[in-house]
C-alpha cells in the first residue's frame, strides 16, 4: 500500500472519529396534552384518576413543583403529574413513558422523583389515625360489616416488590415467598380509606415486628382507642385485604415491582396510599379490571400473632358477645 493511500484512510478515520463524538443537535419533540387529547374514560383508564381529582391535585402540589419560567422548554405541572401517575399505573421503563411523553428517560425520572415527593409530602393532610370525634361513626360502619363492636381500624401487612437493592444487606429484602420486597404495614376504615402506612422494613420482616415497633401500638397502648383492637382487626381483616386489592389495582407499579432506589420506592408507596385516600375523597369508581397490565397482587393469608401482652380477659370478652348473637 502507498504512503498515500495510507495517510488518506487515517484520516478517514479521523474524520468518522469525530462524526460520531459530536454533540448531537437538540431535537425538541411536540409533546402531547394528554389532559386534553383524552376521553373522561380513557383518561381515568390510563392514569387512574379522573380529571377532576388530577386539577384538585395539582392544586395542592403546584408551588412545589411550578418551574418560575417556561426556559429550556419547562414540563407544565400538569404534564408532571400525568407522567407520575403513568409511571405508577404501568410500572414501566422511563424510556418508555419518556416515548409517552415525548422527553428523555432522564427527565421522566427527574419528574417522577420530584412529583412522588409532592404528593408523599401531603401524607399528614390525607392519611390520619380517626379523631375522638369520628371515632364513634368509625366503630358503627365495622359493626353494619359483621356486627363486631368497638371496632376503628383494621390493620394488615402487604409485600411490595422490589428489584434486590444490591450490598450486603440485600437478603434482608427477600420475603419468605423468595421474592425481593419492602413490607408495608396500613390501617384503614370500613370504607377502605388509610389511616396510617409504614413503609420502612425489609420483606423478611415479620408483621407482629412491625407492629410492635410502629407509632400505631404506641396510640393504643396509651389507651387511646380501644383494647380490644387486637382480637377485633383479626376478624375484620378482610376491609384491609380488600383496601390493599383496590389499591394495587389503581397502582399496578405496588404489584408489578419497582427498579427503583429503596427512598424512592418508600416515597412511592406513600404517595400511593394519599392518592388512593383522594381517589375515595373525591367518590372515584374503583379502577378498572385491565387484563394489559399483568398485577402480581397478592393476598396474604397468614393471621397476624396477638401483640397485646395478657388477652384473656378481652378474648372471654369477646367469646361472650359472639356466643350471644349465635
Amino acid at each position: 500500500m502507498e504512503l498515500n493511500d495510507i495517510i488518506e484512510d487515517f484520516l478517514l478515520e479521523e474524520d468518522q472519529e469525530v462524526y460520531e463524538n459530536a454533540r448531537k443537535e437538540r431535537v425538541v419533540k411536540p409533546r402531547p396534552n394528554h389532559f386534553e387529547d383524552w376521553e373522561c374514560n380513557e383518561f381515568f383508564r390510563r392514569f387512574r384518576l379522573t380529571k377532576y381529582s388530577c386539577q384538585y391535585l395539582c392544586s395542592l402540589i403546584e408551588n412545589q413543583l411550578a418551574y418560575a419560567t417556561d426556559r429550556n422548554q419547562a414540563v407544565p405541572v400538569m404534564q408532571q403529574l400525568l407522567i407520575c401517575l403513568r409511571f405508577y399505573a404501568t410500572g414501566s421503563f422511563y424510556i418508555t413513558i419518556g416515548d409517552f411523553s415525548s422527553l428523555h428517560k432522564s427527565t421522566v425520572c427527574r419528574i417522577i422523583t420530584r412529583v412522588t415527593k409532592a404528593i408523599a409530602s401531603l401524607r399528614s393532610q390525607f392519611i390520619n389515625l380517626p379523631s375522638n370525634g369520628e371515632i364513634l361513626k368509625i366503630q358503627e360502619e365495622f359493626y353494619n360489616i359483621a356486627r363486631f363492636p368497638r371496632v376503628v381500624s383494621a390493620l394488615d401487612c402487604t409485600h411490595v416488590r422490589i428489584i434486590s437493592p444490591g450490598g450486603s444487606t440485600a437478603e434482608n429484602f427477600r420475603n419468605r415467598k423468595g421474592y425481593f420486597s419492602i413490607n408495608v404495614q396500613a390501617m384503614c376504615s370500613a370504607k377502605l380509606k388509610f389511616q396510617n402506612i409504614v413503609a420502612r422494613w425489609p420483606g423478611c420482616t415479620h408483621d407482629t415486628m412491625i407492629f410492635l415497633n410502629s407509632a400505631a401500638k404506641y396510640t393504643f397502648d396509651n389507651g387511646t382507642f380501644e383494647r380490644l383492637f387486637n382480637e377485633a382487626h383479626i376478624r375484620t381483616r378482610n376491609v384491609i385485604e380488600r383496601c390493599f386489592g383496590v389499591w394495587k389495582r389503581r397502582f399496578p407499579v405496588l404489584g408489578i415491582g419497582m427498579r427503583c432506589r429503596i427512598p424512592l420506592v418508600q416515597d412511592i408507596i406513600v404517595a400511593a396510599a394519599v392518592l388512593h385516600n383522594i381517589a375515595i375523597d373525591m367518590k372515584e369508581d374503583k379502577p378498572p379490571e385491565d387484563p394489559e397490565l399483568s398485577t402480581q397482587l397478592e393476598e396474604e393469608t397468614e393471621n397476624m400473632e396477638p401483640v397485646i401482652g395478657d388477652s384473656s380477659e378481652a378474648r372471654n370478652v369477646i367469646l361472650e358477645y359472639f356466643e350471644s348473637l349465635i
